[in-house]
């Protein structure tokens, strides 16, 4: 039942730890260069590598911080600390917006062409928005708004974890990146947004029966 999180936040937790290992292992302790999708950029001779890396790391790293961040923003421990849970928050909305500032430059170079660049583009605009809003109803004391839309903010802020997924499905069937990247953008961030509206969906629903009952 998708009200009960004692087993969906774990898998959160497990996916996002491994997927960072992955991440920490392939762009720090290998180099960017070595990763196949920044391999075939180096080709191209007039690609920036030297400026391009300036934008990609701390990228990266605010990426890595809102991921396990908002990982642990979900469980119930974190709202029992409040203190803490709203520091955690302000690191969580400062690195999605440093981010935001990034993704621009980085979606110029992105494998797949303006295809590809356009679909960061509207992944990036849906980050905003959907932290922007997090944060407007909490300065607003309106909690129930403020979870409703970190839920979709920390959605869109897995899309890049799903989006290494529904890729990899994509390519398998050798179609050109300029047709996988974007698709595979658009595909994610559906996917997630579909599976948080239906988990507030059935939360909502299942509310109502209590107090109905009551």
């Amino acid at each position: 039942m998708l009200t009960n999180k004692k087993w969906l936040v774990p898998i959160i937790y497990g996916v996002v730890l491994l997927f960072s290992f992955y991440v920490v292992l392939q762009y720090f302790i290998f180099r960017p260069s070595d990763a196949a999708m920044v391999s075939a950029k180096l080709k191209d001779a007039a690609f920036p590598y030297a400026v391009w890396q300036w934008f990609f790391y701390p990228h990266i790293l605010l990426g890595l911080a809102a991921l396990l961040i908002g990982a642990y923003q979900l469980t119930p421990r974190s709202r029992k600390h409040i203190g803490r849970h709203k520091k955690l928050g302000r690191i969580y909305g400062i690195s999605i917006f440093l981010n935001v500032l990034l993704i621009p430059y980085l979606a110029l170079y992105a494998t797949g062409g303006t295809p590809s660049e356009i679909a960061f583009l509207v992944l990036d605009l849906f980050w905003l928005l959907t932290t922007a809003l997090g944060v407007f109803h909490i300065r607003r004391k309106n909690a129930a708004g403020h979870r409703k839309w970190m839920l979709r903010s920390y959605a869109i802020t897995l899309v890049f974890v799903t989006f290494r997924f529904v890729l990899g499905v994509s390519s398998l069937g050798g179609a050109e990146f300029s047709i996988t990247f974007p698709v595979s953008v658009y595909v994610s961030i559906a996917i997630n947004l579909a599976f948080t509206e239906y988990y507030l969906r059935k939360r909502k629903d299942v509310l109502k029966c209590l107090s109905e009952d009551m």
